[in-house]
């Protein structure tokens, strides 16, 4: 791809949402963001009783290699554990691609809130079965300076919300501590410029974590290259605290970056000539005449968002390839534009007059679509009467973000590679049929040469599944991944 990609981990316990709006701000300033769900996250806390360092590293590690291969400039960064996790990655796969990004290293937990009796803990690993009944449980400020975000974190806890585990097992915070002597080793290694972000009142660790990072790191010939900022009136999490916007600029100026563009302030990009624009305008508006959104979404990048107002069916954001899947769930039965105006182009935005036909339904209105580096960034209709396509459409937004049989599929693939003992061929074929057929859908391409033999059977094993809904094909992941996870337990 040419846009620069990134690599986001989130930490103990959490997910994505551990990163406030760096996802949104990093993609609106031009790069490609990607994730993962790290094993024994996105369930319940329990799932993590089992998962060893090994298993996060190789998560990690297997998806940097992924999205590698996808860029010529890849970018990684971490949050808390996350951050570990990437320095660790960076330092093994000996990261030369783009920079890495460091927030709220756990390196030493000796921050102001932490017990006095922290360090009892390898004491406690060793008494038999306790590490994986006791509970570390999360408790007030959560991280969090600000009291009123404080307040709501504190409200979702309450509500039992799934948006970060409310406690984790003693055996996680064991691989945490391996995890950490092992970023401590080798940090000269590590061959790519760093940026280490951490707060000066972080309740779980002190600066002296970030100060070990930037001076091993940054140690002789390469000394310079590891840089550190020091935020003043945040706590642990960086990202959503007091201190965001100024973690956000940091980064941004790391990357070298537009922080404007960041905040959805159009930028021109030198890269893009009038024609260029001209040219993926006309590609796009096809599209859009065809009704063909599955296209469309392929001149996007892979986190393209559709931004579709109002109080129905329709409405919501719709990003990357599981939000076309929610999008064509309206979309997909003859929806496509019409009547298209004169294009106006200002600062790398381009407003579309055009009208929105579904039925009986012709709304007028405009569309914004935001361009870069040749790929469209992301599209808003602006319909005239928002009213009219309410009564049209009808029912309730969709909900934001993945379903719940979406969690539980993604959870699954987590807990799939903690398993102590590799399934025999036919169930990993099963498992890589179910994964594919519930993620992307029916099979597509060529079928392998008979010199592939492996890529041959599992090609011939996700054709089988052809038809079967991507609901039923993820259910039946979910219940395999269950099977194997109990036997896995019962023979350990």
């Amino acid at each position: 791809m040419a846009e620069p990609g990134i690599l986001l981990i989130h930490g103990l316990g959490g997910t994505q949402y551990d990163l406030g709006s760096m996802h949104k701000r990093l993609k609106n300033a031009g790069f490609a963001t990607h994730s993962l769900t790290l094993p024994g996250h996105g369930g319940r806390p329990e799932d993590l009783n089992g998962v060893r360092m090994e298993d996060w590293l190789e998560a990690v590690r297997a998806k940097y290699r992924e999205v590698a291969a996808q860029h010529e400039v890849l970018h990684l960064m971490g949050m808390c554990m996350g951050a570990l996790l990437a320095v660790e990655t960076a330092k093994r796969e000996r990261h030369d691609k783009g920079r890495l990004i460091v927030l709220a290293p756990p390196v030493y937990i000796d921050g102001w809130a932490t017990p006095w009796y922290r360090g009892l803990r390898p004491l406690l690993y060793r008494i038999p079965g306790l590490p994986e009944r006791m509970k570390v449980e999360e408790e007030e400020p959560y991280g969090i300076k600000n009291e009123q975000l404080r307040a709501i974190v504190k409200a979702k806890f309450k509500r039992g919300e799934n948006f970060h585990y409310g406690w984790v097992p003693l055996a996680c915070i064991r691989e945490v501590d391996r995890l950490r002597a092992a970023v401590m080793r080798g940090l000269e290694r590590i061959a790519c410029p760093t940026l280490v972000v951490h707060a000066r009142q972080d309740e779980l660790t002190s600066l002296r974590s970030a100060h070990y990072l930037v001076e091993r790191i940054g140690h002789g010939k390469r000394a310079g290259q590891a840089r550190m900022v020091v935020l003043e009136d945040s706590y642990h999490m960086v990202c959503v605290d007091n201190d965001r916007e100024i973690v956000g600029k940091n980064v941004l100026e790391f990357l070298e970056a537009s922080a404007a563009g960041s905040l959805g302030m159009g930028m021109i990009d030198p890269r893009m000539t009038t024609a260029e624009i001209a040219e993926l305008l006309t590609a796009a508006r096809a599209e859009l005449e065809r009704g063909d959104f599955a296209a469309l979404y392929r001149l996007g990048i892979p986190d393209f968002v559709w931004l579709q107002p109002g109080a129905n069916r329709s409405s919501g954001a719709f990003s990357g390839r599981k939000g076309l899947q929610r999008l064509l769930a309206w979309a997909g039965d003859g929806a496509a534009f019409t009547a298209f105006g004169a294009a106006v182009v200002n600062a790398g935005m381009v407003v579309l007059p055009a009208t929105l036909r579904h039925g009986e339904l012709a709304s007028s209105g405009v569309l914004a679509l935001q361009m870069r580096q040749q790929r469209l960034l992301e599209a808003r209709w602006f319909p005239d009467d928002v009213a009219a396509e309410d009564r049209h459409f009808g029912g309730q937004p969709l909900p934001d973000g993945p379903s719940e049989a979406e969690k539980a599929f993604e959870a699954a693939a987590a807990l799939s590679r903690t398993l102590r003992k590799a399934p025999d061929n036919d169930t990993l074929l099963a498992l890589y049929s179910l994964y594919k057929q519930g993620s992307v859908g029916d099979v597509a391409g060529e079928r392998p040469s008979v010199m592939d033999m492996v890529g041959r059977a599992k090609y011939d094993a996700w054709a089988a599944r052809r038809g079967v809904e991507r609901q039923q094909a993820m259910a039946d992941y979910v219940a395999l991944v269950n099977r194997l996870k109990t036997t896995d337990a019962e023979n350990a």
